[in-house]
């Protein structure tokens, strides 16, 4: 009676600790909606409201406007003008005031114009010449040197100008050109991070989609296995009531049963934690539940789709091709057309001008068309570096040390992308030798536990070879599930390879325990002994600070 009564309060314990989470799980589905999501709409969602893409996006943006800004020095340069000016004080005002007082004042008699007659006599026409000039220096209009002044521009109360200059690079000495290569190569580099940037997103979400189905199987492996340890310990227990089972089976029995409900709760966790992930990728509502449907082990993709067609296609491969090594021959293109800029500082310069304005200084307020005078210049303007105290030989220095810079670092992009490549291709190949090494293991391990479990039910086996056999199935899940993400993850990084980052490809992502698994140092403390040494697989999750990344098909917690 007291085994039974510490058997059910077990039993009661453990059920609320697994019911502890339920409650709010379900509640959450209820609140929030199931969203179907496949891989290939993931991609579209993420590239939507992806930040990096956005960041790319501008720099190829920037670029193409320097691009244009350096290419405008090539066409001619034309601007217009209109302007208008009040003159309120001027020094000019007392001559025009005195000017026009005299020009208002009646003029003398004796200021009469000479009159030729000829009928006159040479002498009499002399005498009559003469007095006619003493009489004009006599006269005040005549004799005044700013009679004229009112009709000059100095100091005229309203101005009023419009017209338009023209300016032409003739020669630059080769540095137009130049500028217009180095944006080129930094328009060039921009698509070029652009499609890279896109590229590793792809790769970013496959892997947080793949890893939150594979959390998802990895829960629902650990799950059957409780399942398991609950029939067996159901079968134990049986066993003992009718005395064919010592009390050392049953205890054992429960161990192991208990030993695996932390488990499954763990696996749980990290589901929900791969599902947030995965809806932070995409920007999605942290509430809502997500229902994958591409599967873990389809080693093809929807037909039409963009993922189908990148892994249909042959990958290139080639070292030359890479997006690092591109954008690092772009960059030495840049430095070099840099240099030449910097050279052609000290070639001199031809800019041929011309200027083309209408001038009015009207009495009134407005001019009329006929105020309007015409001013038209043209200028060709020769500018020639005779001392500028060193800094065209250190703009050449500083050109220089660059461009060497970048040649080196291309050098080094070619070698590290060649590396890159050849270890893309060597997990691959990895990924695709382990899936074919899986196949047909989970079916053979099934069946080995079925027969333990009807060989443990007769007495002809311990319970010890009924959990090695338990062990085995769970791995063999585990490791089938594993193999299909690697494979999938591959296939992508592989087909994407020439427009992926440096780096994208050697690393691997962090590692959580084994799902479902008991190492083998938990049997031990169990009591059992396994005739062979399994070691726990290692399945690879993406790395959130703090945590160990599995999935969750409904995104919570069930």
């Amino acid at each position: 009676m007291i085994d039974r009564w510490r058997v059910c309060r077990t039993a009661l314990v453990l059920a609320g600790t697994l019911a502890g989470i339920a409650p709010s799980a379900l509640h959450a589905q209820d609140t929030t909606r199931t969203r179907p999501l496949s891989l290939d709409q993931a991609v579209r969602m993420a590239e939507q409201v992806s930040q990096p893409v956005a960041i790319a996006r501008a720099g190829v943006a920037l670029a193409s406007g320097q691009q244009t800004v350096v290419r405008s020095q090539i066409f001619p340069q034309i601007t217009g003008n209109l302007s208008y000016t009040r003159t309120l004080a001027t020094q000019f005002a007392s001559v025009r005031s005195s000017n026009s007082d005299t020009a208002n004042a009646p003029p003398p008699a004796n200021c009469t114009p000479f009159a030729d007659n000829p009928a006159w006599t040479p002498e009499q026409r002399t005498d009559s010449l003469e007095s006619a000039v003493n009489r004009a220096m006599q006269c005040p209009v005549a004799g005044n040197p700013f009679s004229g002044v009112s009709n000059l521009p100095f100091g005229q109360a309203n101005q009023y100008q419009f017209g338009f200059d023209i300016s032409q690079n003739v020669f630059a000495g080769g540095r137009i050109i130049a500028q217009i290569h180095a944006a080129n190569a930094n328009r060039e580099s921009a698509n070029i991070n652009l499609a890279s940037v896109r590229a590793q997103l792809v790769i970013d979400v496959a892997t947080a989609y793949y890893d939150a189905v594979l959390s998802d199987r990895l829960v629902a492996i650990a799950d059957s296995t409780l399942v398991q340890d609950d029939r067996t310990l159901s079968q134990v227990r049986l066993a003992n009531q009718v005395g064919n089972a010592a009390e050392f089976d049953l205890l054992n029995a429960q161990v192991t049963r208990n030993n695996q409900v932390p488990v499954v709760i763990q696996q749980r966790a990290n589901r929900s934690i791969a599902f947030l992930h995965l809806k932070q990728l995409l920007q999605l509502p942290l509430d809502d539940s997500l229902d994958l449907t591409t599967a873990l082990d389809d080693t093809t993709f929807t037909e039409g789709t963009r993922l189908a067609s990148l892994v249909s296609t042959t990958p290139d491969t080639a070292t030359r091709q890479r997006a690092p090594v591109r954008e690092a021959y772009q960059a030495v293109q840049a430095q070099q057309s840099q240099l030449t800029v910097a050279r052609a500082q000290r070639i001199p310069s031809l800019v041929v001008s011309t200027a083309y304005s209408r001038v009015a200084y009207p009495r009134h307020a407005l001019p009329g068309w006929n105020d309007f005078l015409t001013n038209w210049t043209v200028t060709a303007a020769v500018q020639v570096p005779i001392f500028l105290g060193g800094s065209i030989h250190g703009n050449e220095m500083i050109a220089e040390a660059n461009l060497q810079q970048a040649r080196a670092t291309y050098r080094q992009t070619q070698q590290l992308a060649s590396l890159d490549t050849r270890n893309a291709i060597a997990l691959l190949a990895a990924a695709e030798a382990s899936w074919q090494a899986s196949s047909g293991t989970v079916d053979q391990a099934t069946k080995a536990y079925s027969i333990a479990e009807v060989r443990y039910r007769e007495g002809i086996s311990t319970q010890t070879e009924l959990g090695n056999s338990r062990l085995l199935l769970q791995q063999a899940r585990a490791n089938r599930a594993q193999a299909a993400r690697d494979l999938q993850v591959a296939r992508l990084r592989v087909a994407l390879i020439h427009e992926l980052p440096l780096g994208s490809t050697t690393g691997q992502p962090a590692t959580t325990g084994t799902p479902g698994a008991t190492p083998s140092t938990m049997l031990q403390q169990q009591g059992q002994t396994l005739t062979t040494p399994v070691t726990p697989m290692q399945p690879t999750t993406p790395t959130i600070p703090g945590t160990s990344v599995s999935a969750s098909k409904t995104g919570g917690v069930p």
